[in-house]
C-alpha cells in the first residue's frame, strides 16, 4: 500500500519555471527578483503594507520579538496548545513565556484566561511586553476579545498564523492582524518554499528593522561594519521563486484542504464520541489540519491512539494534536494559567492526513480503517476495552 502523509507538500506545476529563472540569472544568493516579487504577492494577498521573505516561520516570530523589543526578564504570553517553535524564541532573547490555556470552540488561547494573566502581571508591576496569538490548525483566535485586551491594556499582539494562509477572521485574511505577524512555509504548511516563512506588518519601520537583522545587521558603509547582533535570516531567490508559484494556487490549496475536512464531518460526524474542530460564527479555517477529538467514554471502545495506530497498520499518517507546552520537558517551570482544557484535546485529539493532493480513493482508504465496521483493525491495539 501507498503511503498516506499527514500533510506532504503539493506542487502547482510552476515551480520549475521560477526556478529555471534564478539559475539562469544566477541569483542563487538570499537576494533576487523572486524575494521581492514573492514579498510583493504576500502582502497584495494578505492585505499588508509591509512583508520580509525569512528561512523559517521561527526566525520570523523571533525578529518580530526582537523588533519589539522583548529581552532578558521581559514577559511573554503564549497558548499553551501549540508548537515548541511558537514558545522558543521567547527564550533565544532571555524572555519568560507564560502560558495560557485553551478554549473549546476554536481550541485557541481563552480570552477570559488572557486578560486575568495579564492582570496579575501588571498588578504585579511586570506588565507583558507582548501577547502571541496562535491560530490552531488554521483556525482563527477569538480576535475581536483578544485584540480588545491587547488595546485595554496597551500590548502588541504577534501573530502567530504560521498554519493559517488562506484563512479569514471577518472576512480578513489572517495575518493582517498583528502589530507584527508571521507565516510558515515549511514543507507540511498550506503552501511551501521547502523551508522558510515571512514576517509581515503595516509599519513599515518595523520590516525594515527585520529585514537589518535578517541580513547580519550590517552598517550602511563601504566595508563590513555591525553595530547590533544580527541573523542570517533571508529566504534565498531560488526558494522564494518557488514560493511563488505555490501562492498562485493557494485559493485552490484552501478549497481543496476544506474539502477534505467536508469529508471527515460527512462520514465520521455521526460516531459515536468523536467531535471536530468548529468554527465560529466570523471565522473560516484554511483546514490546514482536519482534526477530530475521541471521547473514550463514549466512543464504545475507540480512543484516539488506538486509531492512530490502526492507521499506522495500514500505512495512512496521522498525529497526535499539540502536547501543551506547561507538559513539556523543557518548558518544565514555566507559569502557566488555566485549566485542563488544552490537555483534553491532547489526550482525545487526532490529526487525520490533510493533504491537498489527497484522491477520493486515499479519503475511503482512511474512512475504512476508522469505520466501527472495521473495530477488529484498532480495538487489538487498544485491549482494556
Amino acid at each position: 500500500m501507498k503511503k498516506i502523509w499527514l500533510s506532504p507538500p503539493h506542487q502547482s506545476g510552476n515551480e520549475l519555471k521560477y526556478i529555471q529563472e534564478a539559475l539562469d540569472s544566477n541569483y542563487l544568493a538570499p537576494a533576487g527578483p523572486h524575494i521581492d516579487a514573492f514579498e510583493q504577492s504576500l502582502c497584495e494577498y494578505v492585505g499588508i503594507a509591509h512583508a520580509a521573505a525569512l528561512s523559517s516561520g521561527t526566525a520570523a516570530l523571533h525578529l518580530a520579538l526582537k523588533t519589539l523589543d522583548v529581552g532578558p526578564g521581559d514577559i511573554v504570553i503564549c497558548p499553551t496548545f501549540t508548537f515548541a517553535a511558537s514558545a522558543n524564541p521567547i527564550i533565544y532573547l532571555g524572555a519568560i513565556p507564560v502560558f495560557v490555556d485553551s478554549e473549546m470552540l476554536s481550541w485557541n488561547m481563552c480570552p477570559d484566561v488572557l486578560e486575568s494573566t495579564v492582570r496579575h502581571y501588571i498588578h504585579r508591576g511586570k506588565k507583558p511586553k507582548a501577547i502571541i496569538g496562535v491560530h490552531i490548525y488554521g483556525m482563527p483566535v477569538q480576535l475581536d476579545e483578544i485584540l480588545s485586551i491587547c488595546h485595554k491594556y496597551e500590548i502588541p499582539f504577534v501573530e502567530d498564523a504560521a498554519e493559517a494562509l488562506g484563512a479569514m477572521y471577518k472576512g480578513r485574511k489572517l495575518g493582517s492582524f498583528g502589530t507584527m505577524s508571521i507565516l510558515s512555509f515549511n514543507g507540511n504548511k498550506i503552501i511551501t518554499t521547502s523551508g522558510g516563512g515571512a514576517i509581515l506588518s503595516d509599519n513599515k519601520s518595523f520590516i525594515s528593522k527585520a529585514k537589518f537583522l535578517a541580513t547580519q545587521a550590517k552598517d550602511e558603509a563601504p566595508h563590513y561594519q555591525h553595530s547590533e547582533i544580527g541573523y542570517n535570516y533571508r529566504l534565498s531567490n531560488v526558494s522564494a521563486g518557488i514560493g511563488r508559484a505555490q501562492l498562485e494556487v493557494i485559493e485552490q490549496r484552501v478549497k481543496q484542504r476544506r474539502s477534505n475536512f467536508e469529508f471527515y464531518q460527512r462520514e465520521l460526524k455521526n460516531l459515536p464520541g468523536i467531535s471536530f474542530q468548529n468554527e465560529s460564527k466570523h471565522s473560516f479555517s484554511n483546514r490546514w489540519l482536519s482534526c477530530i477529538l475521541i471521547d473514550p467514554q463514549l466512543s464504545n471502545g475507540m480512543t484516539s491512539e488506538s486509531v492512530r495506530l490502526a492507521l499506522l497498520k495500514e500505512n495512512i499518517e496521522s498525529r497526535p494534536l499539540w502536547k501543551p507546552l506547561h507538559l513539556q520537558p523543557v518548558f518544565r517551570g514555566v507559569p502557566y494559567f488555566g485549566g485542563n482544557i488544552s490537555e483534553r484535546l491532547f489526550e482525545m485529539g487526532l490529526c487525520l492526513p490533510s493533504g491537498s493532493g489527497l484522491s477520493d480513493e486515499d479519503l475511503s482508504r482512511i474512512h475504512r480503517s476508522i469505520n466501527p465496521k472495521n473495530k477488529s483493525a484498532w480495538i487489538e491495539h487498544n485491549p482494556g476495552n
